[in-house]
């Protein structure tokens, strides 16, 4: 891990991000169309281990073997699925900062990210009251070979980091604070703790709007999952190879 110490939303944070994989779009880079279902990659993964056909379809829920010719190339080991578009189009941006070592946007910061910036320390005042822990100010942390980063919102002693969320759309906050999942960021808190080497996250959903209900701090705790990041660092390499190639292209094209 290679600590760049800056502040968050400041030129050289900015800079330093332009043409990273970052871990806020972690799932976006992974996304992909006419792929396997969740259900399929169940049934998939479960004879591809080993177990036998009978024992697959219990395991994804299938009455049946499905018949979907995407289930079949994938038992044969043929890669499905295609980047969706804004994968690709992720992909050609951080081709075009590559070359030029700075944002594509100019560093643009919409309404929703200055938020964040301003209510970040509240919440990590909040987070510190009610654990009494105290969370150390992170800019940005890369892989030794630049290739990845993640802007942790803190440090937890010598094993934890802390991530912050103000979200207001109401099925964002529904999802934390009713139903108690965080899914939603699952490829972003398994990348922090992937490219930083820690053990453990507190994830931190800020909404003052919940201040009198005292509810304003959804706080919730998860262990790294070595066998999630193996298949996230797996999908990361595969993404990048996307960027190396649209970075030939536009250079060729230059030549």
């Amino acid at each position: 891990m290679i600590a760049i110490e800056c502040p968050q939303g400041s030129a050289v944070w900015y800079a330093e991000r332009a043409g990273c994989i970052t871990a806020s779009m972690f799932t976006v880079a992974r996304s992909k169309v006419n792929g396997l279902t969740k259900q399929q990659k169940l049934y998939v993964d479960a004879l591809l281990a080993g177990k036998s056909e009978a024992a697959a379809r219990e395991t994804a829920g299938y009455k049946t073997a499905p018949k979907a010719d995407v289930v079949q190339r994938a038992l044969d080991g043929e890669s499905v699925g295609e980047y969706s578009e804004a994968a690709r189009d992720y992909a050609f941006r951080l081709a075009v900062e590559r070359i030029s070592g700075e944002p594509l946007d100019g560093g643009f910061v919409t309404w929703q990210m200055r938020r964040g910036h301003e209510l970040e320390p509240d919440a990590r005042m909040a987070h510190e009251i009610r654990t009494g822990l105290i969370v150390k100010q992170v800019g940005l942390v890369k892989t030794d070979d630049l290739a990845f980063g993640a802007s942790a919102d803190g440090f937890i002693g010598e094993e934890g980091v802390s991530e912050y969320k103000c979200f207001l759309a109401p099925e964002k906050l529904r999802a934390f604070h009713i139903e108690n999942d965080a899914d939603g960021i699952k490829d972003q808190v398994q990348g922090v703790l992937w490219i930083t080497g820690r053990k453990w996250a507190h994830i931190g959903m800020y909404c003052p709007a919940l201040k009198s209900a005292d509810r304003e701090l959804w706080l919730g705790e998860y262990e790294r999952d070595e066998n999630y990041i193996e298949e996230l660092e797996a999908d990361l390499w595969q993404f990048k190879t996307l960027v190396d190639e649209y970075e030939s292209k536009l250079r060729a094209k230059a030549a």
